[in-house]
């Protein structure tokens, strides 16, 4: 990228680092809130739903908006604002409700750091940047959510957690988002000023709809590898602490081996450009889906021991990292410039509603395989991704 736009990028991922810091720290302290004030299985359930409502609802919306205007830092600096106060709500809220109310406010703070997030780098990269650009956007979205839980940890300590505690825990990590407000300020200021003013992109009247769009070559399997990759990260995290109980291995190691996952998906997103530029697009959506389902496979086998589960972690985290800027990418070419904010934004929808209904199923499984059917199930819809895209990137038959 140019100077300006460079300097534009570099803002928007020390936003972006910050903000989901901030924002996967408050993550874990809304259920320790909820369990301090008495709450039990069923009120943890419904403040981490309510996380998710307004991402689903507002999504589409905010992404024509960035269509129709162009205006994709207002989203973002409205986030980062909107992200700061929901956690230090969360600190504050006095009740069950309250703690709920300050999960929906927090999901809408996402997605409006998503959409304006990833608009922006749609609005401001040229293709030959574009995997780059969201391979370190997602790099950044990364770094939050591993230092979140760590900050979270340390802030709430060894004691038994109480109102209290995650009261001052949850401080913290709306401190550590308040940060994050003059950053995306800045960002604002540096796109106005004229010297390095991004050009706006053309804007259309004519709306593109949701069934128009997934319609599109490439859309639909680039949303189904999206989902498929996001909610295997879920399944892991959830079934890897039952599965490794039932093999006798403790705790540490499975934080160690998720934290090592984490690490290695990171990786992969900062070096995207290069392994596109070497390898293109289709052969590593192919390797991320079908590699990440062997990796899964793996570890759902009844192996203990660390030589094979420390590499598998290392490999499929690598492998799974690398499908999410893929399918920004994909989905981005495959649509009009006019309606790029809107494709994104279904990706998130899309995204959402895989977290809700493919867990759910995993569930399911586990009632036959144990927890480790979980597991064969999410390496099974990847595996399904990576054969969708091929078929989905043949040519079309001459006859």
């Amino acid at each position: 990228m140019s100077g300006g736009k460079r300097r534009q990028f570099v803002l928007l991922l020390v936003t972006l680092v910050v903000t989901q810091t901030g924002l996967h720290a408050a993550r874990p302290l809304i259920s320790y809130r909820t369990i301090a004030m008495g709450g039990g299985g069923f009120e943890v359930g419904i403040a981490a739903a309510a996380f998710a409502i307004l991402s689903v609802l507002a999504a589409m919306p905010l992404g024509r908006f960035t269509d129709r205007t162009g205006r994709t830092l207002t989203l973002l600096v409205i986030g980062t604002v909107l992200c700061a106060g929901a956690i230090a709500g969360l600190a504050l809220a006095p009740d069950l409700v309250t703690v709920a109310a300050s999960s929906t406010a927090l999901g809408f703070a996402h997605v409006l750091l998503m959409v304006g997030a990833q608009g922006h780098v749609a609005k401001i990269a040229t293709d030959d940047e574009l995997d780059s650009g969201f391979g370190w956007t997602t790099a950044a979205v990364s770094a939050g959510q591993l230092l979140g839980p760590l900050l979270a940890g340390f802030a709430l300590g060894s004691a038994a957690v109480d109102v209290g505690g995650s009261a001052r825990a949850a401080g913290l990590a709306a401190a550590v988002a308040v940060g994050a407000i003059p950053v995306a300020a800045c960002l604002a200021l540096t796109s106005r000023s004229g010297r390095h003013a991004v050009p706006q992109p053309p804007k259309s009247s004519e709306r593109v709809g949701s069934l128009e769009l997934m319609r599109r070559p490439g859309v639909a399997s680039a949303l189904f590898t999206s989902l498929a990759l996001l909610t295997a990260v879920d399944i892991l995290t959830a079934y890897l602490p039952l599965v490794a109980h039932d093999r006798g291995i403790d705790a540490t190691t499975v934080g160690v081996l998720l934290g090592l996952r984490a690490a290695a998906s990171l990786a992969s997103r900062i070096g995207i450009g290069r392994l596109a530029g070497r390898w293109g697009h289709d052969l590593l959506v192919t390797a991320s889906t079908v590699g990440s389902a062997v990796a899964l496979a793996a570890i759902a086998l009844p192996v203990s021991s660390l030589t094979v589960l420390v590499p598998t972690a290392l490999i499929g985290g690598f492998l799974l990292g690398i499908g999410q800027p893929l399918t920004m990418t994909l989905v981005v070419r495959s649509v009009p410039a006019a309606a790029r904010g809107a494709a994104l934004a279904l990706r998130l929808v899309s995204n959402r509603v895989g977290q809700v209904v493919l867990p759910t199923l995993a569930a399911i499984g586990t009632g036959w395989l144990g927890a480790a059917g979980a597991l064969w199930f999410s390496a099974a819809v990847l595996a399904a991704s990576g054969v969708a895209h091929r078929i989905d990137q043949r040519p079309p038959s001459s006859n």
